[in-house]
């Protein structure tokens, strides 16, 4: 490796590490927002973003810890780490989006929640785009898989505001548990990709 390519490589590392930082302060602060907007509401699909921000919180955090050092079984482990969190975060929405669809429940209407999560969306899609560019220039498995976590949260986002807006505007509570089930299938097509494909 020359001089000219380590200086490039640490460069998308600090690159790496900035992305990763970032996506881990959006989400403890969306933890505290979420919690507000989901007691006012009474919102499980709210309450049960918040803990998708923690599931985003272990991955970012993973991937720091990757990034931080080297070696094949490192990023291994990393990526195994990663698919436990797709597999925790498929079993929340597929038991949320049940549940809520099988008791009816009906949240309060949230302009916060609204407003929280549209802006969630756009950051999380902005996040998960600089993550891709930087793990594919890095040959980073570690560092794409977590960005398509970030993706994942972005959608996740998404879905929760077009629930919460349905339901304000049209009363159709069901929509954001619906949702949640495509989101489902992607989480588990994760899983499988990381568990039982070629990185």
């Amino acid at each position: 490796m020359t001089a000219t390519d380590d200086v490039a490589r640490q460069t998308l590392l600090r690159r790496g590490f900035a992305l990763e930082y970032a996506t881990l302060a959006w989400n403890v602060l969306g933890i505290v927002v979420l919690a507000v907007a989901a007691i006012a509401a009474r919102s499980v699909a709210l309450a049960g973003f918040g803990l998708d921000s923690l599931i985003e919180i272990g991955a970012s955090t993973v991937v720091i810890w990757e990034l931080s050092g080297s070696g094949v079984d490192r990023q291994r482990r990393a990526l195994r780490l990663i698919g436990v969190g797709f597999a925790l975060l498929s079993v929340y929405l597929l038991v949320q989006s049940t549940w809520v669809l099988s008791v009816g429940f009906r949240p309060h209407h949230s302009l916060l929640g609204i407003a929280w999560t549209a802006i969630t969306a756009a950051v999380m899609f902005t996040l998960a785009a600089g993550k891709a560019r930087t793990g594919a220039a890095l040959d980073n498995p570690v560092l794409k898989t977590e960005g398509r976590v970030t993706l994942i949260d972005g959608l996740l986002a998404a879905a929760v505001l077009v629930g919460l807006v349905l339901n304000s505007l049209a009363g159709w509570w069901w929509a954001d548990p619906l949702a949640g089930y495509v989101l489902v299938y992607y989480a588990i097509r994760e899983v499988k990709e990381i568990f039982f494909g070629k990185h």
